[in-house]
């Protein structure tokens, strides 16, 4: 299975609109989102990753067929840090390690800190973030549960460091299957 992260360029944003609707669908299972009159559900922090800098969004492929997208931003808090905003795996690649090796491929190509959320409510994403933070991360691991309204939903923010080239995270990469 070829797994690759490949940079969205504005000609495909309706592409990657497309996806972020089955994302939103997904998160309506745990969330209160709403469909507009249109049937659609409204996102509405897509164009940003067209327009400005320090934000990028992929998709994820598998064997060169679209499976998913990461969308990940200079954090707000302007410490050089980086923030995986979105992250989404079609049903049908999940469970097999699609979403673990995604990750770990987006994490290898910046070095550095990183910081992620998880909703409350996600737990299967919850078990994947902490199995993929745990096998890149060097150092400590930094989870902060946020609660409303001092975040939009209660959560997990993880906060940690990748290593860059010449370290080695301390546990080895886990590759189970997950999604």
């Amino acid at each position: 299975m070829d797994i690759e992260l490949v940079t969205v360029d504005e000609a495909d944003k309706s592409v990657l609109a497309n996806l972020v609707q089955f994302y939103q669908y997904d998160f309506s299972e745990i969330r209160d989102l709403a469909l507009t009159r249109h049937g659609t559900f409204t996102y509405r922090y897509l164009d940003p990753y067209f327009t400005e800098v320090g934000r990028e969004a992929d998709f994820i492929t598998v064997d060169g067929r679209l499976a998913g997208f990461a969308l990940t931003r200079g954090d707000v808090d302007d410490d050089g840090s980086w923030n995986v905003a979105e992250f989404f795996v079609a049903r049908g690649h999940r469970r097999r390690g699609v979403a673990r090796e995604s990750a770990r491929r987006l994490f290898a190509r910046r070095p550095g800190l990183w910081t992620l959320s998880v909703d409350h409510n996600n737990r299967p994403a919850a078990a994947l973030w902490r199995s993929v933070i745990g096998a890149v991360a060097v150092g400590p691991v930094a989870e902060t549960d946020r609660y409303p309204p001092d975040a939009a939903v209660a959560g997990t923010r993880f906060r940690f460091r990748v290593a860059d080239a010449g370290e080695r995270p301390p546990r080895p990469v886990d590759t189970e299957p997950a999604g």
